[in-house]
Order: C-alpha cells, then sequence, then structure tokens
C-alpha cells in the first residue's frame, strides 16, 4: 500500500493490480455519525418507552435491562447495518461512505464487531475527540477501532462507466434474463468491486498465468457471495469468464445485452448500475 496524498489510498494486491480508493474526511464521516446518532436516539426512545414498563413490577430489572438494552441498541445498530448492507450504515448510505478491509478484501464480520465495539474509547472524552484526533494525524484517516480492525472507510460515489471496448459480449451469457440474479449483483456490488472487476478484465494480459488464475477466483468468490447463484448456471463456466459476466449485467445495458445475444459486438459503455 502506499498513499499518494492524504486523500487517496492506494492498495497492491499480491497480483500486482493497483486500486485507488478516496478516504472519507474527518467532515464527513462526522456527519454520517450524526446521522446515525439521531437514528439510535429515535430507536432507543421507543425501545426505552417499551423496558420502562417493566419497572411496574420492579425497578431495578427495568434499570438493568435499560443498560443492557441501550448498549445492544447504539452499539448493534453499527455492527447489523455495516454487515447487512456491506459497510454501510444509515449514515453513510446518505454520505456516500463505505467501510471497506484496508487491503481491499471483503469485509469481515469480526471487523465490524471490532470497529463498533471500540467507538466507547473513540468517543473520550467528549464528541470523538479521541477518534477524530486519530484519523487527522493517520496516514489511512482510521479512528482506532479502524486501526484495530484493520478497516478504511472510503467515499462510495458511484463509479464511472466503464469503457468496455475491446471486451466483446459474449453471445451466450448465463446470467442473461435471470433479472432476480442481476438486480442483486447490480443493487450489492460496491462500485469499488465492479471497477475492479472491469480493471482486472482490460489488463488480464499483463499477467502471469498463475496470477491471472488467482485474481479472477478471488473475484469470482466476492460476486458468488453477492449473487447466490443456482448451481445450474455456473456449470462449465470458468471463474474468468463468470467475472466477465457479472461485468457485463453490472455495466452493459439490457438492449446491449439483447444485440448480444445475436451476434458480437463491442459494447459503448452505459454506466454500471451498482
Amino acid at each position: 500500500m502506499s498513499g499518494e496524498n492524504r486523500d487517496v489510498l492506494r492498495v497492491r494486491t499480491p497480483e500486482g493490480v493497483t486500486f485507488s480508493f478516496h478516504l472519507a474526511s474527518p467532515v464527513t464521516r462526522l456527519a454520517a455519525w450524526i446521522i446515525d446518532k439521531g437514528t439510535v436516539i429515535a430507536a432507543w426512545s421507543v425501545v426505552s418507552s417499551l423496558i420502562a414498563l417493566l419497572g411496574i413490577f420492579s425497578a431495578d430489572l427495568a434499570k438493568g435491562i435499560m443498560m443492557v438494552g441501550f448498549f445492544l441498541v447504539s452499539t448493534g445498530y453499527g455492527i447489523a447495518l455495516e454487515w447487512m448492507w456491506d459497510g454501510q450504515t444509515l449514515g453513510k448510505r446518505v454520505m456516500h461512505l463505505r467501510v471497506m478491509d484496508e487491503r481491499g478484501l471483503p469485509l469481515r464480520f469480526s471487523q465490524v464487531v471490532v470497529r463498533n465495539c471500540l467507538r466507547a474509547v473513540d468517543a473520550l472524552p467528549v464528541a470523538y475527540l479521541v477518534g477524530g484526533v486519530a484519523a487527522l494525524l493517520g496516514r489511512k484517516s482510521q479512528r482506532l477501532g479502524d486501526v484495530a480492525a484493520a478497516t478504511i472507510v472510503v467515499h462510495d460515489a458511484p463509479a464511472e462507466a466503464a469503457d468496455l471496448a475491446g471486451l466483446a459480449l459474449a453471445k451466450y451469457n448465463s446470467l442473461r434474463g435471470q433479472q432476480h440474479v442481476t438486480a442483486r449483483l447490480r443493487t450489492a456490488t460496491p462500485p469499488a468491486l465492479a471497477q475492479a472487476a472491469w480493471q482486472a478484465l482490460r489488463r488480464r494480459e499483463e499477467f502471469d498465468p498463475e496470477a491471472r488464475l488467482e485474481l479472477f477466483q478471488d473475484l469470482a468468490r466476492h460476486f458468488r457471495r453477492i449473487a447466490h447463484l443456482p448451481p445450474e448456471l455456473e456449470e462449465g463456466i470458468s471463474d474468468e469468464q463468470f467475472v466477465r459476466n457479472v461485468v457485463e449485467v453490472l455495466f452493459v445495458s439490457a438492449p446491449q445485452q439483447a444485440r448480444a445475444a445475436n451476434q458480437s459486438v463491442e459494447p459503448a459503455p452505459a454506466g454500471p448500475r451498482a
């Protein structure tokens, strides 16, 4: 990894491919946190009102459940949404931010748990002072929770249209016509992953055969985790061809796909749907 400037983090994979990520600034992260904080407060007001009813039977029981409940709501909110929404909470979605593994690998559940459990430390003494100072001083804009979890927060703006010239569409793509699969891929694929797959296909001839095989195995594994494909859609398809099929449904419009089913074409960029 290397940083060209404070705002950009470049990650170099073992296969020799370099990807750039625009790091989120402390200001945008603060704005996302304010939205999330407001959401948690609103949710807690409802939950606490229900727990307070237990005070009719036992005030001590109600207090104990209140303490545990607040921790579960405040911490569980970030854990649940970042895991289910692939590194995003409501605030991060509004601000177009996303949590990622600092090496560009898929985000693991353990990382989500660690970074959220350490929010209490980052929040000390008030207003996330510890976390804010750490983010300002660190090369990757990481608060302490991010350092411990090996995560970064990046801007997740819509990816630029990919120039697919030279990647002629195959006449047969097992994903064409699978509306539920393509819809899931387009909504759940992070723009950074879509761009990484396109770059890998565009530069595939630059890799050694072994590195090329490993790279497309890794990319295919990520997409399969998102798509939940029926086994019959993968029969006889190599990892590289599967990634090519995914890139087509992410970046190419439906009319272009229809033409490709009848003849080999070189598509004009349609822009990613992720």
